[in-house]
């Protein structure tokens, strides 16, 4: 295996791109707004640029892109922790091998039951499973007996109706047992895709193989998993340089499957408990920076889901879910059985940074105007992999995207919402329910939102 990442080839884009003009600027902004995505070279070009009124000009598209094709809707996920034993030792996170200030737990089926409740009891309807690299508690056969206890555990109306997965890199065989158990996305970060600074910052253990890495979601997708995510740690390195290896393997698994990344994560670095580098980020990511990176891979990839974290705090995520966010981690716990038995720091993978309970993000983003959406009708129906892709590229997606949206809001209004939501969402249903352009789909919307009054689940279109 060649890695598809030049770092040479990345630093001479970067160059070349210095000196590009507004005129210039402008013209690939107006190109991104066509939906087809950009060039490394016109991503560079934007990477490169700080002139406040270019900066402006990129914010405003990714909000029309990402209105465009996902409309309103905002994804919600809560990340579960099944152990946090680790055979690595990345420098940036806790969970590393070496560091002796963690409080080590792995769950048993048990706990991930109790666990899946309390999550339930929230009123999610997706799970992304998080494991460290440990071959003792997170092997093939122990995963596929978690996944297992995962979808069958219901707590009243609850129930988890689909699960994406973020482990360690497997092999393809691995990769086939795993797409058995039914779960949704594959998720991986690459982490940095600098090969030195990667080296630098996994000094031992299996993840110090980069290639292994990078080709897992080549491994994956043969394997037949559809829909994979990636990710790159902003921090360990130039954001500009992560934006463009980004790109570089989005485009990559288009060339060789048809079908780019379903996701793209971005994280920062946060404070984490015995983590090295953590507290002093060897390239810190600022602020308007970190709206800039994000805008610009909505302009660059705009069929891609955008993933943000409960590593930033509540007014960055409700500002970014503007410049292109589509789904967001709500009442998060990073450490293992950390829902039932509350927030712990010194067992957590990194400081949380948006403590909101999942009730108030709900609240908060509808009062910003969003639908809050647990829809998972695409991966049941089929909907993924090249088939989503066909509908997101134009921007077709939208018109299951917000239905199916409200639908899933209705569900969460009857059966979990708190003080001061359900007006707030009611009367959010009926303002977007009349933006429906379609007539047929607007009936069959309406007609589905009063099936759910009267005590029917689980609709979509």
């Amino acid at each position: 295996m060649k890695s598809f990442i030049n770092d040479t080839k990345i630093n001479t884009l970067l160059e070349k791109a210095r000196g590009a003009s507004n005129s210039e600027v402008r013209e690939i902004i107006a190109s991104a707004l066509k939906l087809k995505g950009l060039t490394p070279s016109q991503t560079a070009v934007l990477l490169q640029t700080d002139q406040k009124d270019n900066l402006q000009s990129i914010f405003k598209a990714a909000r029309q892109i990402k209105e465009k094709i996902y409309g309103k809707r905002l994804v919600l996920f809560a990340p579960l922790y099944v152990t946090n034993e680790c055979v690595n030792n990345c420098l940036y996170c806790a969970f590393r091998r070496d560091n002796k200030s963690l409080l080590r737990k792995t769950l048993n089926l048990a706990e991930i039951k109790r666990e899946v409740e309390a999550i339930e009891a929230e009123g999610h309807k997706r799970i992304l499973l998080v494991a460290g690299e440990d071959p003792g508690s997170a092997n093939i056969k122990r995963l596929e007996k978690i996944i297992k206890t995962i979808y069958k555990t219901r707590h009243g109306r609850g129930e988890i109706r689909r699960l994406n997965v973020n482990v360690a890199p497997l092999s393809l065989t691995n990769f086939k047992k795993l797409i058995k158990t039914g779960i949704g996305t594959y998720q991986l970060f690459q982490e940095t895709y600098h090969h030195s600074t990667y080296a630098m910052v996994h000094p031992r253990g299996p993840k110090t193989n980069y290639l292994f890495r990078l080709f897992a979601m080549d491994r994956a997708m043969t394997a037949g998993i559809e829909d994979v995510g990636i990710g790159a740690l902003f921090g360990l390195y130039n954001y500009k340089f992560e934006v463009l290896a980004l790109l570089f393997h989005a485009l990559h698994l288009e060339k060789t499957f048809g079908v780019g990344p379903h996701t793209i994560s971005v994280p920062r670095i946060e404070p984490a408990v015995g983590a090295v580098i953590s507290h002093m980020p060897p390239y810190p990511v600022s602020d308007l920076d970190f709206k800039k990176l994000v805008a610009i891979l909505r302009l660059a990839v705009p069929y891609t889901g955008l993933i943000l974290s409960t590593r930033e705090n509540a007014e960055m995520r409700n500002e970014l879910v503007g410049l292109g966010i589509s789904q967001i981690s709500a009442g998060s716990r990073t450490n293992p059985g950390g829902y039932v038995e509350q927030r712990n720091d010194n067992a957590a993978q990194f400081s949380l940074s948006d403590e909101r309970s999942t009730s108030e993000v709900i609240l908060d983003v509808m009062q910003l105007g969003y639908i809050p959406s647990f829809c998972t009708a695409c991966y049941r129906v089929g909907r993924t992999g090249e088939k989503f892709m066909e509908l997101a590229k134009p921007g077709e997606i939208h018109a299951f995207c917000q239905p199916n949206a409200l639908l899933t809001l209705k569900e969460y209004l009857e059966d979990y919402s708190k003080d001061g939501e359900k007006g707030v969402g009611e009367k959010l249903i009926s303002k977007e329910l009349i933006k429906i352009a379609n007539a047929k789909t607007r009936k069959i919307t309406r007609d589905k939102l009063k099936e759910i009054e009267s005590g029917k689940r689980d609709l979509y279109l």
